[in-house]
């Protein structure tokens, strides 16, 4: 197991932002943090001088109960090892783990009663209790009224070479998961510092990252859709009928669907074609001048026999009470499948995006005729909308990037049960790709990188950036679009995910779905940066 970095232990030693106040005090109980086999040639083998204890937890919020266990248990023995349960075998709650491996490691690490603190990459201790052989295993009293799997597990490993089991008192009793649901901790700054720090992020990187944005030439295929806002207000009097009434105030339209990824890019620096069906009406002549406004260059496929995809909305007193669609969702025909892979096979680009939205570009048949069209070498990144149920992301499989929310990846899994963690390592298995972005919506996302699941640095969080949202709709074509020209631009697999955050957090404090600019997101991490000094 790879030895944790906690907040101040990376290279060069000390927060990359400057340093922050509290990191001399994480630099003061950082050696406590060991892997199993340190502790190990750190204790010595049995039989020895001083006994040995250990207990295991997850150590999520660390409450009273928690504090009586530990003190308990360093009063049996000369050295007490803390063991908790790594981020990916937590599966309790949907949003479990709240604190990550690290800051928990850290937590348990500032008591004085605790002098080793171990992240176990294994889903019980058994097997470090097998390595370093404590004299003594301490588990809570409620363990002690019946016996339980795990709990004979581990009295078997400890049996084995002459360890005993010890029950410590359960007269302080809590619950983090109850704790937890009273109110959940705000954690935001403190989990980013330490995913800087664990990936040698720093502000200064994020900001090179958005300057190599500049540039980078992007081709977006995808179905435009024109998002209409009719605000109004509460109707005057009784109506005669059932009717509900209101009274109209005004009327606004935001280019969206695939076009506002496009409009992302552009914003971003990038040098951005899209490819598109529209229709031959009104709606064509605004996605139009809008896109030249914003800077793209439209390669529009016009069909006369089917109208820009247009999608209403009626605000009464700032509630939705209908959504009325203009569309026509069956499949572009074959004349038109060619000419659009005709402009993407010889558009030169150093990266696509497939924006889809299941309103007639793709579909079973005409997917693997957009993917042979894809220029070699090009980077690839996608996301497939899933309102309609019609969409999977894994048709987009050996793709760079695909940027998929929680109900699209148990969609195309048929997975409606499992953990965060599980559905995103089963998901990127079966996309077979480079990098996963799984949207939480209010929780953030989680990133997944690299085969093995089993590693710690395997996955990357990023909680809720915004401190307000005042329209959520688009966030996550904000995080698509600067995602997708992080990677491009070197930043990695960490930086995307981070980057793709912001613009998402930026899109959310906004009304209505308007592009984010590289200033925005300079902003938003030189915000986040004053926040964390």
């Amino acid at each position: 197991m790879a030895r944790p970095v906690l907040p101040a232990m990376a290279a060069g030693g000390g927060a990359k932002l400057g340093r922050v106040e509290g990191n001399l005090l994480l630099d003061r109980y950082a050696h406590k943090v060991r892997t199993a086999a340190e502790i190990r040639d750190l204790v010595g083998s049995r039989p020895r001088d001083r006994r040995v204890i250990m207990c295991h937890g997850v150590f999520d919020i660390v409450h009273p109960g928690h504090v009586r266990h530990l003190i308990y248990a360093k009063s049996k023995a000369s050295v007490l090892i803390a063991s908790l349960t790594a981020d990916r075998h937590i599966t309790k709650g949907e949003s479990r783990p709240h604190v990550p491996q690290d800051l928990r490691a850290f937590n348990l690490a500032a008591f004085e009663a605790v002098d080793f603190v171990l992240i176990d990459d294994k889903a019980e201790p058994v097997d470090n209790i097998a390595l370093i052989q404590p004299d003594y295993f301490a588990k809570g009293f409620e363990y002690a009224a019946a016996g339980s799997a795990k709990t004979d597990k581990e009295l078997t490993a400890l049996q084995a070479y002459g360890g005993e089991i010890l029950f410590t008192p359960g007269d302080v009793v809590y619950s983090s998961s109850k704790l937890i649901t009273l109110s959940a901790p705000v954690l935001r700054l403190t989990k980013l510092q330490a995913t800087f720090e664990r990936w040698d992020v720093t502000c200064d990187k994020l900001r090179q990252t958005v300057d190599r944005m500049r540039g980078r030439l992007v081709h977006v295929v995808g179905d435009t859709i024109v998002d209409g806002y009719v605000h109004c207000g509460l109707g005057q009097g009784q109506p005669k009928t059932p009717t509900i009434g209101a009274m109209f105030q005004r009327e606004c339209e935001f280019v969206g669907g695939a076009a506002i990824v496009a409009k992302h890019l552009a914003a971003a620096g990038g040098d951005v074609t899209f490819t598109t069906v529209l229709g031959d009406d009104r709606c064509r002549s605004v996605v139009m001048a809008d896109l030249l406004n914003a800077g793209v260059k439209c390669l529009p496929v016009i069909d006369k026999a089917r109208p820009t995809t247009q999608k209403k909305a009626y605000v009464v007193d700032g509630h939705r009470i209908l959504k009325v669609d203009t569309l026509d969702n069956s499949s572009i025909t074959d004349a038109q499948l060619a000419t659009m892979t005709h402009w993407l096979r010889d558009t030169h680009t150093d990266g696509i995006v497939f924006s889809d939205f299941r309103h007639g570009i793709f579909n079973q048949r005409t997917i693997p005729a957009f993917v042979d069209a894809i220029p070699r070498r090009s980077f690839r990144a996608a996301d497939s909308q899933v309102a309609s149920r019609w969409g999977n992301v894994l048709q987009f499989a050996d793709f760079d990037l695909i940027t998929p929310n929680e109900r699209e990846a148990r969609h195309a899994l048929s997975d409606q049960d499992s953990g965060i963690r599980p559905l995103a390592s089963r998901l990127y298995d079966a996309a077979r790709c480079g990098v996963l972005v799984l949207k939480l919506g209010d929780r953030g996302v989680l990133g997944c990188m690299g085969a093995d699941h089993s590693a710690l640095d395997s996955f990357v969080v990023v909680d809720p950036l915004c401190d307000a949202v005042v329209d959520p709709v688009g966030a996550g074509d904000a995080l698509l679009a600067y995602a997708t020209l992080a990677m491009m631009a070197d930043g990695g697999a960490v930086q995307a995910t981070i980057l793709g955050s912001m613009a998402a957090a930026v899109k959310v404090g906004r009304d209505g779905n308007v592009a984010v600019s590289a200033d925005d997101v300079r902003a938003m991490i030189d915000a986040t940066e004053e926040a964390m000094r």
